[in-house]
């Protein structure tokens, strides 16, 4: 299990296109991939579930990744979010 801190820097945080670009990015890797905000935890997989976390600009969520691409995915993923999730 691996896990890291990152910053949401999207203006208007994890909308909807951002949410589907986080979960199609998510959806290449086998490991289980969560993150967590606040109380709550959400699956990095399902875009219901990245909206509802409702998070924003700023924000600080914690990624964790379990399973056999768990650095890659990791890597990916904070990658992918700071260069803005296509916005």
């Amino acid at each position: 299990m691996v896990s890291q801190k990152v910053v949401i820097k999207n203006p208007t945080g994890l909308h909807l296109r951002p949410a589907g670009i986080l979960c199609k990015e998510a959806m290449q890797f086998k490991s289980l991939i969560t993150f967590t905000f606040g109380e709550s935890t959400a699956n990095a997989k399902s875009v219901l579930s990245v909206l509802g976390a409702c998070v924003k600009c700023g924000d600080e969520v914690e990624f964790v990744c379990e399973g056999e691409d768990e650095e890659e995915a990791l890597n990916s993923l904070v990658a992918i979010i700071e260069s803005g999730l296509g916005e």
